[in-house]
């Protein structure tokens, strides 16, 4: 066995940065920015009122004093000419600011009558006026890498940026194996379970940014698993779910190689999840998952999700780890990393009393994996430990 930090690092040199596409602004929400983009004009792109009321010279300004009003500016309908002394232009919010013009009073602090204003006696400095560039400039850059937001999104825009360029989709087949399996909707057989580890993994890695093809499941047998191989070309990254512990109904480790699989390691300390198994098949990373459900959907948190990021060009950084205090005494970890599905309340750590890898409900309820390392010494409530959130 290696550790889960040998395994993370083997498993990050499997992989590398996908090539960049050029997408429309309108598709590229929660893609990742490849190459550093400019902005193409100024925002604002000229000194504009941040209220309604009326420009005019601040110079000007004093209570009761009085202006008349020669014009008017709108959000797309600038003032034509320049503001003279005694002069004032009725402005909109967004409308450039006249010529002539440094300061705006809000219409509030205004009385009309005709085509003139007296100002009132509580006028404050506030020019509001948002001046030109003050958003960004023409060439500002946006920084790559970086997955893009709906705030990103919008500022793009503003730069006028049409097209984006992005990391490409990471397209991964997840294969499922085992005779005991049939998707959800099927009826299963007296001896069979639904097949839960295939959509749960699918839907991690798609909310990561992958192209997910959730391929037939493959049978316990060479024909079905060669077949279900097959279809999975194309693939950057195979998933199988299942067949690569060493039970006599356990082949996928020993198709695979007859495939052409460079096995790069197989077991990792740590619980759950210590059957993992990794290598390249042809053009494709390939790494064996755990049948086990939550087994699985950890090994997925903790070695998958770090290769997807690498693979749309997000570093190699290892996931973040947040630190709270324990809400209960937890005896000596043994020689083996345990992920130990919690629950943050009320700021402490509440690990679930029931740790087997099959309890999808209990994962379902946690927010947080406790992080053991090997070895790990008894701990006693309040002492602080390591989580990742999920």
């Amino acid at each position: 066995m290696i550790s889960v930090e040998q395994a993370r690092a083997a498993l990050l040199n499997l992989v590398a940065p996908l090539a960049v596409e050029h997408v429309p602004l309108r598709q590229a929400a929660g893609r990742v920015l490849a190459q550093d983009v400019a902005a193409t004009r100024t925002q604002p792109p000229f000194a504009a009122s941040s209220m309604d009321g009326y420009a005019l010279r601040r110079a000007e300004v004093e209570p009761d004093a009085m202006f008349k009003v020669v014009g008017e500016a709108a959000a797309g309908h600038g003032f034509a000419g320049s503001l003279r002394a005694g002069q004032a232009v009725r402005i909109f919010t967004g409308a450039p600011i006249p010529d002539g013009a440094d300061f705006v009073v809000i219409q509030e602090d205004t009385t009309r009558r005709g085509d003139l204003i007296t100002l009132g006696h509580n006028i404050g400095d506030k020019d509001n006026i948002r001046p030109a560039g003050g958003d960004f400039k023409v060439g500002q850059q946006v920084k790559a890498p970086l997955r893009l937001r709906p705030s990103d999104i919008a500022l793009l825009a503003a730069k006028n940026l049409a097209s984006v360029p992005v990391t490409r989709k990471p397209v991964v087949a997840i294969l499922a194996t085992g005779d005991e399996l049939v998707h959800p909707g099927e009826q299963p057989g007296p001896d069979q379970i639904v097949a839960s580890n295939s959509f749960g993994i699918a839907a991690m890695l798609e909310e990561h940014g992958a192209e997910v093809r959730i391929l037939p499941i493959a049978r316990d047998n060479e024909a079905s698993l060669k077949q279900a191989f097959a279809l999975s070309k194309g693939a950057d990254l195979i998933l199988t779910i299942g067949g690569a512990s060493v039970g006599d109904h356990d082949i996928v480790a020993p198709v695979a190689a007859q495939l052409g699989l460079e096995q790069s390691f197989y077991k990792v300390a740590m619980r759950p999840g210590k059957p993992l198994m990794a290598g390249r098949m042809g053009a494709a990373a390939m790494i064996g998952l755990p049948g086990n459900p939550v087994s699985a959907m950890v090994c997925g948190t903790v070695f998958v999700v770090p290769v997807l990021r690498k693979m749309l060009g997000l570093g190699e950084a290892a996931p973040a780890l947040g630190q709270a205090p324990l809400a209960v005494p937890l005896p000596a970890n043994g020689p083996r990393a345990h992920y130990m599905r919690a629950r943050l309340i009320e700021g402490a750590l509440h690990p679930d009393t029931r740790q087997d890898s099959s309890l999808l409900s209990v994962l379902a309820q946690a927010d947080a994996l406790l992080v053991r390392p090997v070895d790990d010494p008894a701990r006693q409530a309040g002492e602080p430990v390591d989580f990742l959130h999920i």
